[in-house]
């Protein structure tokens, strides 16, 4: 490991800006520390990178398999024009970023995290905030901890976005022809997970989760709005993480919500997502083990 690599924890439960480390040139050894970096902070901002997508791809991988490769995340077409038509796919898909979610709950298998970076950033700015959902857990009292202990919930894409109105166009076939609108059985999830590398609970809740096994869908809904919201309100527990084209952030799905802040879409904005996929062992869904 480089002796020039610096770690400076952000002012939060979670979080740090790692510099001094070029992230092409990641070796075993490198790549080791950096596990233990990300999974002691769960967040990791490094500037300043400016990593092609197959640089990206290339990090990703030092963490584990790949769910996607570096997919733009942009409202900018291949001509260079800008998307802001609030009943386009593409918009709607942006917008429903902006609610707390973990990403790929509602898959099979949750994902481990994901490497993220910024090609062009709105002259207005942009940004994407995270939340600790272990600080969470820790802050809810006793009671509501032994609640949650027994707690199941669904998790749908179908579900978040047509509660936000944003379902996109379907296909002929009844279909939608966007990553993770899948026939599988809707994933289940316990509202309390224990993280595999360090053994903590953690919640797992966010837009996608609804229905909680055994109880009304009604009183399920009032429950998990609730608790989401008081998830995100301590400002120690959240972190929003303002771009500037070249950085790269790595963060812990298992440990971290996280949302896109609107922005003018009549504004460029590329940013480039590569997901790195869950252990089946540890991340499957209760009834896709």
């Amino acid at each position: 490991m480089s002796n020039t690599a610096t770690v400076e924890p952000l002012p939060r439960s979670f979080g740090a800006v790692v510099t001094g480390i070029d992230l092409r040139e990641l070796d075993d050894s490198s790549a080791a520390w950096l596990r233990e970096v990300f999974h002691e902070f769960a967040l990791l901002v490094l500037p300043a990178q400016h990593l092609t997508p197959d640089e990206q791809n290339d990090v990703a991988r030092h963490f584990g398999e790949l769910e996607f490769a570096a997919a733009p995340i942009t409202n900018v077409r291949r001509d260079g024009s800008v998307l802001s038509d609030p009943d386009h796919d593409t918009v709607k898909s942006l917008r429903g970023n902006e609610g707390w979610h973990h990403d790929s709950t509602y898959m099979p298998v949750q994902a481990l995290g994901a490497v993220f970076s910024a090609e062009i950033v709105p002259p207005s700015g942009s940004s994407t905030g995270f939340a600790d959902m272990r600080a969470g857990y820790d802050a809810l009292d006793d009671a509501l901890q032994s609640q949650l202990a027994g707690l199941s919930a669904h998790h749908s894409l179908y579900y978040s976005m047509g509660r936000a109105d944003l379902l996109p166009t379907r296909q002929d076939d009844g279909s939608y022809a966007l990553y993770g609108y899948h026939d599988h059985e809707v994933s289940v999830r316990p509202l309390v997970k224990h993280h595999p590398a360090t053994g903590r609970p953690n919640v797992v809740a966010g837009r996608h989760a609804h229905d909680i096994v055994g109880m009304d869908a009604s009183d399920s809904e009032r429950f998990l709005d609730t608790l989401n919201e008081r998830l995100v309100s301590d400002p120690n527990h959240v972190h929003h993480h303002e771009w500037t084209v070249g950085d790269t952030v790595i963060w812990d799905n298992r440990r971290l919500m996280h949302c896109a802040v609107p922005f003018d879409m009549t504004e460029p904005r590329r940013m480039w997502h590569t997901r790195i996929a869950g252990d089946p062992l540890t991340e499957s869904a209760l009834n896709h083990r």
